[in-house]
């Protein structure tokens, strides 16, 4: 779940208080470190995420992809470096950045016990919308998921690809302008993957929505998106897809990902 400063993401969300589109990255970071004691997680990373576009970080488990995510929505302080939504420094302006952000964790983090309807008024009140329109805006986004007759339903009664989708709905439900997903397809099916990730990029192309989606599934990946390699910490390229492919001297994704990173692996003093 997120901070509280996320709980306190404020009515201003409705008032249409954001910074002119276009102008600025959806998601900014800029030479960001992070360790956990002596062991280095992050080391100086670097990327800009545009409003309308989805962007993958693709990393092997390790790669530091979690831990960024946990600077980017505050669950950690950021120790050096800067990270900013839509122009707002997330250490600075907590309240005006985290409300453009919506987050799927990889961990599930429905209430079982609780209904559709219930998880989702429940995660718009944390964001100070009244019931009336949390209930509007629910049924809206659960018919977009096809799941208008089942809002009365637990949630432990859907399959995981249905959760997944319910919580892509909820973390939509204050209308961010950047979304965030850590591994969202981890223990779905090959049909329930492709179901998620169809679904989140019909999200960019009708909102606009800028995506971070975090990954170490190349299948998961299109060759109009862009793309950012991060391993052991560090970020080894980045920009569209067919560029870092072109530029590693490798023939596909797959090939372009192993050279980089068996290129960068030697030159990584080992970690403690």
């Amino acid at each position: 779940m997120m901070t509280r400063d996320a709980s306190a993401l404020d009515q201003r969300s409705n008032a249409g208080e954001q910074p002119a589109q276009g102008t600025v990255p959806a998601l900014s970071i800029a030479g960001v470190n992070h360790s956990y004691g002596a062991r280095k997680a992050l080391n100086d990373v670097s990327f800009d995420v545009q409003p309308a576009s989805f962007t993958a970080l693709l990393g092997l488990n390790g790669a530091g992809k979690s831990t960024l995510f946990s600077l980017i929505t505050r669950l950690f302080a950021v120790q050096s470096g800067h990270i900013s939504i839509f122009g707002h420094d997330i250490g600075k302006a907590p309240s005006e950045a985290l409300r453009l952000l919506g987050v799927v964790f990889q961990p599930r983090t429905l209430d079982l016990d609780l209904s559709l309807m219930q998880n989702l008024l429940y995660h718009a009140a944390l964001h100070g919308i009244s019931r009336r329109d949390a209930r509007v805006r629910a049924d809206e986004l659960l018919a977009r998921i096809g799941l208008s007759d089942r809002a009365g339903n637990k949630a432990r009664d859907l399959s995981g690809g249905q959760m997944r989708r319910l919580e892509i709905a909820r973390a939509l439900l204050h209308r961010p302008r950047l979304l965030l997903l850590d591994e969202p397809t981890v223990g779905l099916d090959v049909k329930a993957r492709s179901d998620i990730v169809d679904h989140v990029r019909q999200l960019v192309a009708d909102q606009g929505i800028g995506v971070l989606w975090a990954t170490h599934l190349f299948d998961e990946i299109a060759p109009s998106d862009d793309l950012v390699v991060l391993h052991q910490g560090r970020v080894l390229a980045h920009g569209p897809v067919q560029r870092v492919v072109s530029e590693s001297g490798a023939s596909d994704l797959n090939a372009a990902f192993a050279r980089l990173t068996t290129q960068a692996s030697p030159a990584r003093s080992p970690e403690p």
